[in-house]
């Protein structure tokens, strides 16, 4: 409601105050400047303010900073210039040259109106030590990749632009970023200069490579909103879930939960487009245009090594396991991110993955082999018919043989008709239970077997201090009570004499 028509319904300050949704004394001072309008009675001259000396100035300072100079900093500067008043008045001052300069020099982007299979954008983001974020996305479709990389390298770049338009599934007219170093060769009148190796890797894929011009990052804002989602919802959950445990998260590791993450994402309702990605990259695909047939190769000469008979490679003086299958074969090493892959030649199927070590070092993984690893043995083999009938025994006899071999026992293959013997006059449990004695207490002669043998259960057992002594005691024969019985002993039964009563 009008004020003016509120105080004439009302006919008070406050209560067209509360009708108006307003204080009573902007009420008086809209009825007291109506009632001189009407009464033709000049207007009161707006007074002056103490900054008017100093406009000019902070008017020149924000043009000159282009908006970006604080009151704080213009502040001593006025007070030169002759500016009496408060430092909260002048705030006010320089709030307002500030958001008349914005008024006059506002940059009017538009929002970017993108065609289909026009645009790959893509950006690189540090995340961690030793771990950096890399970002791409469609345009068109809103279709998002995400992978981690140990550095940002123009081979790393590149291969995973490989991997995203394979991915993809065609070639986008035009790829853009900002002015990474690892892709400028220079800037000649502002204008990016490709290094030659991004130019044969875009003559290769057939694309136009495009750079933003320089503190331009809304240009490309669309990959921007993405680093910035994912470290959101991708990287600060992994970082935190692995810091209770005080590990750091790996590259394969992170990649991992980035695979799963794009799945995720790709296949969820876009809430700019209104769509699937998944589903709007369908479309994109067929205006796409074709992958060449084949893949393009750079950065360092690859690594072919032959696989020997112990189905591993040398590199750089370490051994590395790979499947046996590639026993004679050639297989690719592609060394990075502190790892080493193993490929097949065409570097299509990865092989082995293993950490990198230092020269004369070995990495095997049981899995590459057939069987499982074993301890070395070097059990007894028996020639011999007397050998044979003695290893038959058990393990018992094993581990006396074993011994006898670690104390020097020349006469053992001699002695082992007598051990025989003795087992066939004794019993073999006997025997066996004495060449268990003679292996716990270190004798390995077939004389002290002999003696363990005479000695039988009178042979002390030790135990450890604190333990159960379990001794076997000879059994005596028992009688019962009735066998002490004298009557029963002598035939004549007890007589007992009585005295008469007087």
């Amino acid at each position: 409601m009008d004020i003016i028509s509120a105080y004439r319904e009302v006919g008070t300050y406050r209560g067209a105050a509360v009708l108006c949704a307003t204080t009573h004394k902007t009420v008086r001072r809209v009825i007291e400047r109506a009632e001189a309008a009407a009464a033709g009675r000049p207007r009161v001259r707006a007074r002056s303010k103490n900054f008017e000396s100093v406009t000019d100035l902070v008017a020149g300072k924000v043009a000159s900073s282009k908006g970006r100079i604080s009151a704080k900093r213009l502040l001593p500067v006025a007070q030169a210039a002759g500016y009496g008043g408060s430092a909260r008045n002048f705030r006010r001052l320089v709030a307002e040259q500030k958001a008349l300069w914005r008024s006059h020099n506002h940059r009017g982007r538009r929002p970017a109106v993108w065609e289909p299979g026009g645009f790959l954008v893509f950006d690189w983001s540090m995340v961690a030590p030793g771990l950096h974020l890399f970002c791409a996305v469609l345009a068109w479709s809103r279709w998002r990749f995400v992978a981690f990389a140990a550095d940002e390298r123009a081979a790393t770049t590149m291969g995973l632009l490989a991997e995203v338009m394979h991915a993809v599934g065609g070639v986008p007219g035009k790829l853009l970023t900002d002015r990474m170093a690892c892709l400028k060769g220079g800037v000649v009148a502002n204008l990016v200069v490709p290094t030659p190796d991004y130019v044969r890797f875009a003559a290769h894929y057939g694309f136009t490579p495009d750079f933003c011009h320089a503190h331009d990052p809304e240009s490309k804002g669309i990959v921007e909103h993405l680093v910035g989602y994912c470290q959101r919802d991708l990287v600060v959950p992994l970082l935190t879930g692995a810091e209770p445990a005080g590990r750091q998260v790996g590259v394969h590791e992170a990649n991992d939960a980035a695979r799963r993450w794009c799945a995720e994402v790709n296949a969820r309702t876009h809430s700019e487009i209104a769509a699937v990605p998944d589903e709007r990259l369908l479309v994109e695909r067929e205006v796409l245009r074709p992958l060449p047939s084949l893949r393009l190769e750079f950065g360092p000469a690859p690594v072919i090594r032959k696989v020997d008979r112990l189905s591993c490679v040398r590199f750089a003086s370490a051994r590395y396991s790979v499947p046996t299958a590639m026993i004679g074969r050639q297989v690719r090493l592609i060394p990075a991110g502190g790892r080493l892959a193993i490929t097949d030649p065409a570097g299509r199927q990865v092989l082995a993955d293993h950490p990198l070590l230092a020269p004369g070092q070995v990495s095997v993984l049981d899995a590459h082999y057939d069987t499982p690893r074993t301890a070395p043995s070097r059990a007894p083999r028996p020639r011999s018919e007397a050998e044979k009938r003695f290893c038959d025994l058990g393990g018992p006899a094993e581990a006396f043989l074993v011994g006898a071999a670690a104390i020097g026992n020349t006469r053992l293959g001699a002695e082992l008709e007598v051990l025989l013997a003795l087992g066939a006059a004794h019993g073999t449990e006997q025997l066996l239970a004495a060449l268990g004695r003679a292996v716990a207490f270190g004798r390995f002669r077939a004389a002290d077997v002999r003696s363990i043998l005479a000695a039988g259960t009178s042979a002390p057992t030790p135990v450890p201090a604190g333990g159960a002594l379990v001794v076997d005691l000879p059994v005596a024969t028992m009688r019962s009570l009735a066998d002490y019985n004298t009557a029963a002993i002598t035939g004549h039964t007890s007589t007992t004499a009585t005295v008469p009563t007087p």
